[in-house]
């Protein structure tokens, strides 16, 4: 390593030892590189579900059979396909399977409300659609002009071992809805059985195969502008970052790894941890359709992790279960959080329990998502978000002015520029021009500083997103749903931070005159549009919000108003 580069990129000096400063330029797509993950770990358990077992070998065939499946329906290259899907086995074969035939997955929350999904729907125009059984009634029930020719419902609890009156009393999503709902056989004619899919046999390797170019995955984010859009992530951006992801963590020892899913697949973080990165270095990826302590101190007891994807909070709960014995969390050696900031006190809680490193990284959907890391390893820096991972660049720019460069030691919009960088925002030109500037530099709307020795803080965000459990909330989504109820003439939507880390999400709402303030009943009306993490858990009445002298609520206003009164 010459001083000239590390006058440039002084962040190498922190690198764990034996991080490259560059990776290879990605040579596999991602149907390419499970394919040889089956190869090489054949006999390996590739997926577990509440105790049953699913070896690569038996993985591969089951996305082989589920691709044959799909291009009967009609899916080719280039079309979308909408996986509205919990964690569940099904759900990794029908990412690769999609994949396989050149088509474009759609990630989707399937606890979103009718009203989210259909928007997504109506963007994107998948034609196709494989969704949990128990959001298969909400995609049938979208109006003509938002037409789904083809759902495959599935039944999670096909793939536990379990009986199912037993599964019943499981803490999964929505779980409090009637028996009858769990197992109900889809009714309309165009609504068919997973397992119906699976039912034609192998794909044939004639079939054409995507080139590392292709989109693979449309990855629906508020991005830097508060507006949801999906970002454009080729087979290539994915494949890199998980490429970078292993580059990252010398330590880990490929065969032999167990990754604990608790994070969501359809999130772009979860989706490159434990979708891409574990199953290219044939770990063993244990999945939970929610995170729920008593499933993971289960599993932990016949599987334990050895790497651990997660956000402070679960990191929280878990280190707090292990100090008092409920778990023994002695195994996982890795541990890598993100999506929102990381407590200090959290990781010297979770190291003194584990033994282990937890060290906080940054990302953005558009960035597939990670593009900066603490190392693993002594140079590590609780506080900061870390160092651009290898092959990536940075720089902090005025973010009046994105061109111009900001003098050493000050603060400015920070800029990513890496082969995890996205292709752009599906259908929206204007937007990818404001985010994806001249030469691949991609905006992040934050803003950061950086130390000598190139070290990332982030301090405050240009954007006004709300980052809650993980997850992206636009402010003007949740005012659309306040603004909607009879009794409110104006909200103003805020993230207030919490002690645990994160935010949550806060509403100053103006009432009609007269109206008596029932907050219950307002939180009550936006479940009724909004899926639950975009529910304001605290709601102010006021008299007036804060504008400016063209009118504009002032949220920084509010949000300082409310921080003051809390």
């Amino acid at each position: 390593m010459t001083d000239s580069r590390l006058s440039t990129r002084p962040w190498l000096a922190a690198y764990a030892e034996g991080v490259p400063a560059e990776i290879d330029e990605p040579t596999q797509t991602l149907p390419q590189m499970m394919a040889a993950s089956v190869r090489r770990y054949g006999r390996r358990p590739a997926l577990e579900f509440f105790g049953a077992v699913t070896t690569y070998r038996e993985l591969g065939a089951q996305i082989d059979h589920a691709a044959e499946g799909l291009r009967r329906l009609g899916v080719s290259a280039g079309d979308r396909v909408a996986l509205v899907l919990p964690n569940c086995p099904q759900h990794v074969v029908a990412f690769y399977a999609v994949l396989r035939l050149g088509a474009i997955v759609v990630e989707h929350n399937p606890l979103y409300t009718a009203r989210e999904l259909r928007h997504q729907f109506e963007d994107h125009g998948a034609r196709v659609a494989i969704v949990w059984d128990k959001v298969a009634d909400t995609i049938d029930g979208f109006p003509d002009d938002v037409r789904v020719d083809h759902i495959v419902s599935v039944d999670i609890t096909t793939a536990m071992p379990w009986s199912k009156r037993f599964l019943l009393r499981l803490p999964l999503p929505k779980a409090r809805e009637s028996r009858a709902k769990l197992t109900a056989a889809p009714r309309a004619r165009h609504v068919r059985p997973w397992k119906g899919l699976l039912g034609h046999g192998r794909i044939s390797r004639r079939v054409p195969a995507p080139a590392l170019g292709d989109t693979a995955l449309l990855q629906y984010t508020s991005g830097t502008t508060g507006t949801p859009k999906g970002a454009i992530l080729s087979h290539a951006n994915l494949r890199a970052n998980a490429m970078q992801g292993r580059a990252w963590v010398p330590g880990l020892r490929d065969g032999e790894e167990t990754f604990y899913a608790v994070l969501p697949l359809f999130h772009a973080y979860g989706m490159t941890l434990c979708l891409t990165f574990a199953l290219s270095i044939g770990a063993t990826v244990v999945l939970f359709p929610t995170f729920d302590l008593g499933l993971v101190t289960t599993a932990a007891r016949t599987r334990p992790p050895t790497f651990l994807p997660a956000v402070p909070p679960i990191y929280d709960q878990l280190a707090r279960a292990a100090g008092r014995g409920t778990i023994d969390l002695s195994r996982v050696r890795f541990a890598i959080s993100g999506a929102m900031s990381l407590p200090v006190a959290t990781v010297r809680r979770w190291e003194d329990a584990t033994g282990g490193l937890l060290v906080e990284g940054y990302g953005m959907t558009e960035a597939s998502p990670v593009a900066l890391g603490n190392p693993m390893g002594p140079t590590r820096r609780p506080g900061t978000v870390g160092v651009p991972f290898p092959s990536t660049e940075i720089r902090l720019v005025d973010p009046d002015d994105p061109e111009k460069d900001v003098p050493a030691g000050e603060r400015g919009e920070l800029l990513i520029r890496g082969p995890q960088v996205f292709q752009g925002y599906w259908q929206r030109p204007g937007e990818t021009a404001e985010a994806l500037l001249p030469g691949g530099w991609l905006r992040s709307g934050d803003i950061a500083e950086v130390s000598p020795d190139g070290f990332v803080t982030i301090v405050d965000r240009r954007k006004e997103l709300i980052i809650t459990g993980g997850f992206n909330v636009s402010p003007s989504e949740v005012e659309d749903a306040l603004d909607a109820h009879p009794d409110v003439v104006a909200a103003a939507v805020v993230g207030l931070p919490r002690s645990s880390g994160g935010e949550e999400v806060a509403a100053a709402v103006v009432f009609r005159e007269g109206a008596v303030p029932d907050v219950e009943a307002l939180r009550d009306f936006c479940r009724t549009r909004l899926t639950a993490y975009k529910v304001p858990r605290r709601i102010v009445a006021v008299d007036e919000l804060p504008r400016s002298l063209i009118g504009k609520v002032l949220r920084r206003e509010v949000r300082d108003r409310m921080l003051r009164d809390r």
